[in-house]
């Protein structure tokens, strides 16, 4: 990003660089805010950025350098940034909300909304200066070439007047997007003359590939905002780049799949060699899969996920990101442009099925909880001849430790039945929830009971307790125990005596 010598009357001529970051300076031109301080502070500024953090905490000790020098490049902008040590003002952070560090929130005249930008210099810098921009800025002559350049991604409509189609729909957009994307609109005919187009006309501008993109002119007059949202997060990602934790939320915006070069990088050959043959590739098929290399020596165990089972780079996988779907590219093959290619149209017609990650079929199952794995799944579960009630758990999640020795009691409680109801329970780090099953894994642990005859899952959402876990089970079993089974919990059972909480860890 650039001076922007344009919006000078509206206090936002920072420049921003993508430099090297430097040691905190001696000086801060972060503010300090205390209880005394916090409302005044606050109330007092149309735009600021408050870090809540504890002096102790990593990522807060990560973030402040990258902090401070947003803070001298947003100072000459008008726009304050300031941090309170919520191991000092611990009254003043609860009463905030604040329950992890670093918590970053904007205050506009005393009222906050949450921070959703990233946590480096020009990240901090490029959000706070689009959160002190209206949502739409209207363009002149004089400001049009800085102002096209003033961010990585920068759409201009280009109409008659403010109230032509497309300009309520693409206000409409900007509001949306603000945060992410800087908005112009120029009704001067000289600007549209310098952009090269004839209203009515929209332009999304980048520093990236091609330079820019033209929404197509026939029918732009009547673009919805769906159709104009769509294009521009299609053409907000370059044609073939790096991804990592920084940018992928960009790409998953997109809600388009996702197909992963995996390389190691210091191989540079290999790397120039992979990006030579996908760059045609991602063009081939854009607005359809984007395409992204990632560092394989450092993003192993996300490839093992998307079903890569040797690190051996080059690898390559599609994704799809609202399914969860994994199709990778089968070993023996190249990654190149004919294999990718291949697997792109395959993919996309429907024609490959996806690769669920499964751990090995059990030799036994002699527990009285049955181990559910990703390649059973539909046998086991869909068998119609019992219920199945299923704990979907992970081995680091501390909900499911606690709750593990209730599961247990709860598979002795019922073990001599399993010919009526299956007690089980599938580790969802390691396995695959199959397309069958119609949902995803958001949180652990998950509980679902999917009753005998009957497609769908009934989620569980009651207290952890043997004694609850029990009750929902024998309301929905389809064949009643009567009380002649024996269905009290064997002596010595471990069991909660206590409700846990409904409480999950998230993915």
């Amino acid at each position: 990003m650039r001076v922007l010598s344009f919006l000078l009357p509206l206090a936002l001529g920072a420049s921003v660089f993508a430099v090297e970051v430097p040691p905190p300076p001696v000086h801060s031109d972060v503010l300090d805010l205390t209880a005394d301080s916090f409302t005044p502070s606050v109330s007092g500024e149309p735009i600021m950025l408050v870090e809540f953090f504890a002096p102790w905490c990593g990522h807060c000790q990560a973030l402040a350098p990258h902090y401070e020098e947003a803070a001298t490049q947003l100072k000459e902008s008008g726009i304050k940034l300031a941090k309170v040590d919520c191991v000092a003002q611990a009254e003043l952070c609860q009463e905030w909300g604040v329950a992890g560090y670093p918590t970053l929130k904007v205050f506009r005249n005393g009222t906050a909304s949450e921070y959703g930008g990233n946590r480096k210099t020009e990240g901090i810098v490029s959000y706070m200066l689009k959160q002190s921009l209206p949502a739409v800025t209207r363009v002149t002559e004089a400001m049009y070439d800085e102002f096209v350049k003033a961010d990585r991604v920068v759409i201009v409509a280009f109409v008659a007047s403010p109230s032509d189609a497309p300009a309520p729909v693409f206000s409409s957009v900007a509001e949306a997007h603000r945060e992410e994307y800087l908005f112009g609109i120029s009704i001067d005919p000289a600007v549209a003359k310098a952009a090269g187009v004839t209203p009515p006309a929209i332009v999304l501008y980048k520093t990236f590939d091609e330079g820019r993109d033209d929404v197509p002119a026939k029918g732009i007059e009547h673009i919805g905002h769906e159709r104009l949202e769509q294009f521009i997060m299609d053409n907000s990602v370059p044609l073939f780049d790096e991804i990592s934790g920084e940018n992928y939320g960009k790409y998953a915006m997109t809600e388009l799949p996702l197909g992963y070069a995996f390389i190691d990088p210091a191989d540079e050959e290999v790397k120039l060699a992979i990006i030579q043959e996908l760059t045609p590739i991602a063009k081939e098929f854009r607005g359809e899969v984007n395409f992204v290399w990632i560092d394989g020596t450092k993003f192993g165990d996300h490839a093992k996920n998307l079903g890569i089972k040797e690190p051996k780079w080059p690898a390559f996988v599609i994704q799809d990101l609202k399914e969860n779907a994994k199709f990778p590219l089968e070993p023996a093959k190249p990654v190149d442009g004919e294999s990718v290619r291949a697997l792109t149209q395959g993919f996309l017609s429907g024609e490959i099925k996806q690769t669920l990650k499964s751990q090995p079929v059990p030799a036994s199952q002699d527990e009285d909880v049955f181990v559910l794995v990703s390649d059973e799944f539909d046998k086991v579960v869909f068998d119609d001849t019992r219920d199945v009630f299923v704990e979907f758990y992970a081995p680091w999640c501390s909900h499911c430790k606690r709750l593990a020795p209730t599961w247990e009691a709860l598979g002795q409680k019922y073990a001599e039945h399993k010919d009526k109801l299956l007690i089980a329970k599938m580790d969802a780090t390691e396995n695959d929830v199959p397309p069958s099953a119609g949902f995803q894994i958001s949180s652990f642990p998950t509980i679902k009971f999917k009753p005998a005859g009957v497609a769908s899952f009934i989620d569980y959402e009651g207290d952890r307790s043997l004694e609850s876990l029990s009750e929902f089970i024998e309301v929905r079993m389809r064949e009643k125990l009567s009380s002649s089974e024996g269905i009290e919990a064997q002596e010595g059972a471990a069991q909660t005596p206590i409700a846990t909480p409904d409480v999950h860890d998230e993915l």
